[in-house]
């Protein structure tokens, strides 16, 4: 059937009018909402807006906002391809497009002005897709926020030119092709697409899918507009077009179809040519605020793997629909790859490009609105001081323009954070916190070094795994469950209000299956909160105190919140625990009794006395008894007159000159190191440097006496520890032995078969081509140490303080033993290599490092996962101080705050607050068997041993090392990390428990000691030295109780925060 012009015209016009015909609506909308607004400061407006309403105004119009505007954040996410939903919903409007773009190519085999009748079986198909294509239409109409922009925008048009043609020919019953040749811009959707479904992930791959859309679609909607006004040999053979419907086809000609693709090809430069003209005004549109929509700014670092690291940790923290905008203010204009990934987020994100340090760019992200900047580092880059030097400027420059601004920076050196302190407007307790890269990263490890196992204990407690894995092994099972549990906040029920910690904690794990670690207190005499992990009876929790969970969802830890003591009183669920509407809840009540683990023949009950606060005669007395019960565990009264830093956190000495802790190899008087801590470390005269002091102030904690403290033996280049030592000199019991953990030779001569562990630091940041071969040195020092074995003695009665930590087993058969070892990769990819050295058969394979075996055997360490830390900084800045204070010793932002501002002030602690800050409990190894755990009955779970070990001792714990698989063979007997078992969890005799001891707790029996021949394997599991737990008389404890003194010395604070 041949189409008349009038056909034609009806197909052609319906378009024109809807696209004119709508912007000239939205228009003339505009203007009407313009002048009503005017119109609203003249008395009387409220009437003629309810003549215009018709009466249908809300009594509360608000209301009827936020739901618009909750509605129309839900469509934007539904939009943006965030969720499931929408990225099906992406894909299959793609499909379609792609599905119409089809049916228009069969049906352009007919010439041009031939219309197809509504019998067409292709008719209907088309029809359900425009239908399709309409909602769609409308979902992304009603979520713009200008609807004259979204009028005008490629894919409207598209849309706009095709959908009612489609209508206009259900209503002719003729279908005729007119301008859906439009729907092949559809194409320009690719990229995206195939990002969705993860097919394209580098640059260049990006690159070319996006040059290939814009070919295609070009190419296809080109030859359809020829088609359809010159006669052009389409994909589908030699089409005679009659030319111009207005002159009755006079003026049709014919062309070649090299003459057709030399225009399609000119037609395609020129959406590059408007690209390259529009970019540079692309990305300077300033943010505009809206009041109620929050916002942050994200500057520093912005490349495509920080951004895509930062959006998958913050939107982690987003439950549901993302409230929140981020603003990255990039100093270069985003790659393309960069930009297909904000594209992807387009919703809640906006590039602009500019600097921090300008006040124009920080106006136009509205600095002054946003509810905080966060400022990325580089962490992978040459010269960690330029990069530090840099993000201080750009902090200064933001306080400088809007001090309120809360900013949360991440620093590469410890030593850069004291400039920070300095900035007048820097105020920790609006928020402003620090992410210091090698405060943390070497904290860990020293954590490592100290508690094997440690090390991965912690990590698992702040990083995500969103992996699918199939474990092979029973112990994966464990391992991989216990993933699942994080570090997480709760403000307690104020029912626990004069209650103890150990009680509390006691109740939320029977009751709530919660696992309390740690509260945040306030003692009366001091002007800033603290944060005490496993605090003792001595404390009472107070109204709104904030606690600390192990746990695996924020769901669960609100049960701690909603406990009722009435109305929870017997209930044994914890899914039961919710919010009740007793008014009692709100009061203060008696603390309930406890309700004992099955099993277990103790039963504990909270009185009701109101002791919110400790006296400072309490605490003197309390750290007075701690010092004398911990020095009655040695056998023989010594002065041990021990120095303390003037914060009373550290163990400090005279400033020792470098050439007095140099080992030479071949000098007799060089001691022979045991149960001592190798360092390995690469660096040059020229390599930058990687703060050591982080490493070894964790390992001279004042928690841990003198006695107990292990030799450290760095092994490196003499060059580069010169410039280290003034900030070590103050440090005792530090070695250092020029050479290479690369030869052989220098392991032996440091006693490597006689340490507790070795630890290898990764080196200094260098220029390579690749990063994959950041890790060279630190693997083939990896390789070189695990080739050493050695050859176990035999058995014999151990002597205090002499004893290896490496083995951790009290199995005898096995022959050797390797040297332990903690190895730390910046490239987390590099694990592969780790893994092939143990020959580990039972890795997990395509893993990532957090899931392979070795970081469960708590043997290698990434710093990678600490990116997420700024998300977590920002959400909830508790966890970050709870971290800080675990890996660095007990020095948290708080405490420096106060150390900071004594000094200013030139308030000397006196010798109470000193001993207080010591008396802090630390993580360690207890074996069940050998030490006071096994007095605990019965402990057949970790529930019972839980319960048992709080009840008498004190003792938190809160996670295993359990041997990987004893049944099978494993002559080195490795183990691996579980944190925080089950409640049912069943006890393996050979497994060992990490615990939260309390300072003045003496963990070790002395009859254990002299009796059993095979706990040299085990010494060093209650962590130092065994002689320190020692349990000694009455009469002992008294005349030894004496000689331990503390000086509160003028500190090697020089270093620690006057930089």
């Amino acid at each position: 059937m041949v189409c008349t012009t009038e056909i034609q015209a009806a197909f052609i016009l319906c378009s024109f009018m809807t696209f004119f015909g709508g912007l000239i609506i939205l228009l003339a909308f505009r203007l009407i909402l313009k002048f009503s607004k005017k119109w609203q400061t003249f008395k009387g407006t409220g009437i003629i807006l309810e003549l215009f309403s018709l009466g249908r105004i809300e009594h509360n119009p608000l209301r009827r906002l936020y739901f618009q505007r909750v509605f129309r954040d839900r469509i934007e996410l539904l939009l943006s391809a965030q969720t499931v939903m929408g990225q099906v919903l992406a894909i299959l409007v793609f499909v379609l497009s792609i599905g119409s773009l089809i049916i228009y190519f069969i049906n352009s085999r007919d010439p041009v002005r031939k219309c197809s009748s509504h019998q067409d079986k292709t008719v209907p198909v088309d029809l359900s897709f425009n239908v399709f294509f309409t909602f769609y239409f409308g979902l992304r109409f009603w979520a713009a926020e200008d609807k004259i922009k979204f009028w005008l925008e490629i894919n409207s048009i598209v849309d706009i030119f095709t959908i009612p043609p489609t209508f206009v020919s259900y209503y002719l019953k003729s279908n005729w092709l007119g301008l859906r040749f439009l729907r092949a811009l559809r194409l320009l959707e690719l990229p995206k697409i195939l990002q969705i479904l993860k097919v394209i992930k580098t640059s260049n791959s990006v690159k070319l899918a996006k040059l290939l859309s814009i070919v295609i679609s070009t190419w296809f909607a080109a030859a359809g507009f020829l088609h359809l006004t010159f006669p052009l040999p389409s994909l589908f053979g030699q089409v005679e077009n009659s030319g111009d419907p207005w002159l009755n086809g006079r003026n049709s000609q014919s062309m070649s179809y090299f003459e057709a693709v030399y225009l399609i090809l000119f037609a395609n430069c020129i959406p590059e040519m408007v690209e390259l003209f529009t970019s540079r005004k692309k990305y300077i549109k300033p943010y505009k605020a809206v009041k109620g929509k929050k916002f942050i700014v994200v500057c520093g670092n912005i490349t495509v793997d920080s951004v895509t690291a930062f959006l998958r940790n913050f939107l982690h923290h987003e439950s549901g629909a993302i409230n929140m905008d981020i603003v990255f203010l990039g100093e270069a204009p985003p790659t393309l790859e960069l930009e297909t990934i904000l594209k992807c987020s387009l919703s809640y994100t906006m590039f602009i490009c500019g600097s921090a340090l300008t006040f124009e760019d920080l106006k136009r992200v509205s600095m002054e609105y946003a509810e905080a900047c966060l400022i990325l580092a580089n962490p992978l880059c040459s010269d960690l001081n330029a990069e530090d030097n840099s993000n201080i400027m750009r902090v200064l420059s933001i306080k400088n323009y809007c001090s309120h601004t809360r900013v949360i920076i991440e620093l590469l050196q410890s030593h850069n954070k004291v400039f920070l302190s300095k900035i007048p407007t820097w105020n920790w307790s609006t928020g402003d916190n620090i992410i210091c890269f090698a405060e943390l990263k070497l904290g860990f490890i020293a954590q490592g070094c100290l508690v094997p196992g440690l090390c991965t204990f912690l990590t698992t407690l702040f990083i995500e795994q969103n992996q699918k894995v199939f474990p092979k092994h029973p112990w994966q099972k464990y391992f991989l469950n216990s993933l699942k549990n994080k570090i997480l906040t709760q403000r307690l029920s104020n029912d626990f209000v004069g209650m103890t910690f150990p009680a509390v904690s006691r109740l939320c794990f029977v009751k709530m299956h919660l696992m309390l670690i740690a509260i945040q207190y306030r003692p009366q005499f001091h002007n800033c909160c603290s944060l005490i992990l496993n605090p003792s009876a001595q404390v009472k929790l107070t109204k709104d105190t904030l606690g600390f969970f192990i746990a695996e969802s924020p769901q669960a830890v609100k049960r701690a919140f909603f406990y009722c003591s009435t109305c929870h009183k017997d209930v044994y669920t914890p899914e039961l625990i919710e919010k009740c509407d007793c008014k009692n809840s709100q009061q203060q009540a008696l603390g309930p009794d406890i309700v004992v683990m099955k099993g277990n023949n103790k039963k504990f009950t909270c009185n009701s006395e109101n002791q919110n606060f400790i006296s400072r005669e309490q605490e003197s007395f309390l750290a007075s008894t701690t010092f004398e019960n911990r020095d009655g565990a040695y056998d023989s009264v010594e002065d041990t007159a021990e120095q303390l830093d003037s914060s009373g956190m550290f163990h400090w000495c005279r400033s020792t000159p470098l050439d007095k802790v140099i080992l030479k190899r071949f000098d007799k008087s060089k001691p022979e190191f045991r149960n001592h801590i190798v360092a390995c470390v690469f660096g040059d005269a020229q390599s930058a440097l990687i703060g050591l002091r982080n490493f070894v102030m964790p390992l001279r904690a004042s928690n841990y006496t003198r006695k107990e403290l292990k030799d450290i033996v760095f092994l490196g280049a003499l060059e580069y520890f010169q410039r280290e030592w003034r900030f070590l000199q103050n440090f005792p019991k530090i070695h250092i032995f020029p050479g290479s953990a690369l030869y052989t030779g220098d392991l032996h001569a440091v006693n490597i078969e006689q340490c507790s562990m070795c630890a290898i630091l990764a080196s200094p940041s260098k220029p390579l081509s690749s990063q994959l071969l950041v890790d060279t040195e630190t693997i083939m020092a990896t390789l070189n140490i695990q080739s050493l074995r050695i050859s176990c003695p035999t058995p014999m009665p151990p002597v205090p303080g002499v004893s290896t930590a490496s083995t951790f087993s009290k199995y005898q058969e096995r022959r050797y033993q390797q040297i332990p070892i903690l190895t730390e990769l910046k490239n987390p990819s590099n694990i592969h290599f780790i893994e092939q050295m143990g020959g580990m058969d039972w890795a997990l394979k395509g893993a990532s490092l957090h899931l392979s075996t070795s970081f469960s055997r708590g043997t290698v360490f990434s710093a990678n996962f600490l990116d997420s830390l700024l998300a977590t900084a920002f959400y909830n800045y508790h966890v970050l101080e709870l971290l800080q204070m675990l890996v660095t010793g007990g020095i948290s932002p708080q405490m420096e705050q106060c150390l900071v501002q004594e000094k200013s002030y030139g308030i000397q602690a006196d010798c109470a607050t000193v001993t207080s800050r010591r008396s802090r409990c630390k993580l360690e190894l207890l074996s069940l068997d050998h030490t006071i755990l096994s007095d605990i009955e019965p402990r057949k779970t970790f529930g019972q041993l839980f319960c048992g070990s709080l009840d008498n001792y004190g003792i938190l714990c809160v996670g295993l090392y359990r041997v990987m698989d004893e049944k099978e063979k494993n002559l080195e007997h490795k183990r691996f990390v579980i944190t925080r078992p089950a409640n049912d969890c069943h006890l393996l005799p050979s497994d060992l428990v990490f615990c939260a001891i309390p300072f003045s707790t003496a963990c070790y029996k002395t009859e254990n000691v002299s009796s059993n021949p095979s706990l040299e394997n085990i010494a060093n599991v209650t962590s130092l030295t065994p002689g320190r737990h020692r349990v000694g008389t009455e009469a002992e404890k008294a005349s030894l109780r004496s000689s331990s003194q503390v000086y509160p010395l003028k500190l090697f604070t020089s270093s620690f925060f006057d930089q």
